[in-house]
């Protein structure tokens, strides 16, 4: 029986997905990556799940495309697997949940990208992160093309794609890249604790805010304003919003449901 490459497990309100290739430092499978899309998008069938992790089994957290495999594939077998690639991107963008990536040693390539493609990074701060794709004749796929020049500026996006260099994790933190960044040691109990902190918070008005920072890439100050105005007018009706104007009356935490 093949070893599943992708593992999942449940803690509290937290679904944490773990990339499960250790021997070939999480690189990425065809399995692994559409049953990473179905379980992200399952997501929004299971409300009991209000966060999730994404982290790597073994040293790394992923080293991207599994470069053994390439040159093999017909230009129509590696235009679908880009595909697949895609869905599973545009599943994580589209789900209302806070995800998180708790990343180790290398996070390479569309490993890398991702990382980007979560909501929040979490690093160890001896981790390093490259865009590998130069070093093999490749140009970044994954979405790194998207999200890494609005993270960077288009100056240093195309130095690190041009050169392929690493980039530490300290630096990325220092860019803004990076949200949090703990010694190994304490890698998974904070990421666990964001997570658990994340998964108790108004669940509906997280997911609203994600497509509003993605919409805010496109749209104009106009737009933005008026998707604002009836985002907000939608939200003010959840239990989520009247159990934080009560907590607040009463001088409380919030216990927010999510609904």
């Amino acid at each position: 029986m093949l070893k599943e490459h992708l593992l999942t497990e449940v803690n509290n309100n937290v679904l944490i997905v773990t990339l499960n290739r250790p021997e070939s430092l999480n690189a990425f499978s065809p399995d692994m990556i559409s049953n990473l899309t179905k379980t992200i998008t399952d997501v929004k069938h299971k409300p009991h799940i209000r966060a999730v992790v994404i982290k790597g089994a073994g040293r790394s957290f992923t080293a991207g495309g599994d470069v053994k495999s390439m040159g093999q594939a017909s230009a129509g077998q590696l235009y679908d697997h880009i595909g697949k690639m895609n869905d599973c991107i545009l599943a994580m963008d589209s789900s209302e949940v806070p995800i998180i990536a708790a990343v180790h040693g290398f996070a390479a390539g569309a490993g890398f990208n991702l990382a980007l493609a979560c909501d929040l990074i979490v690093a160890s701060d001896d981790s390093q992160f490259a865009m590998s794709f130069s070093q093999v004749g490749l140009i970044s796929d994954g979405g790194g093309s998207y999200f890494l020049p609005k993270l960077v500026g288009p100056h240093l996006a195309k130095q690190l794609f041009f050169s392929a260099e690493p980039i530490s994790a300290e630096r990325l933190y220092q860019l803004g890249v990076i949200n949090y960044l703990f010694p190994l040691n304490q890698l998974e109990e904070e990421t666990l604790k964001l997570a658990d902190n994340l998964a108790n918070g108004p669940t509906k008005a997280f997911g609203m805010m994600k497509k509003l920072v993605s919409h805010s890439f496109t749209a104009t100050l106009d737009e933005m304003l008026e998707q604002e105005r009836i985002t907000q007018t939608l939200m003010a009706s959840t239990e989520d919003h009247l159990e934080g104007v009560a907590a607040f009356k009463e001088k409380r935490k919030p216990e927010f449901t999510g609904n």
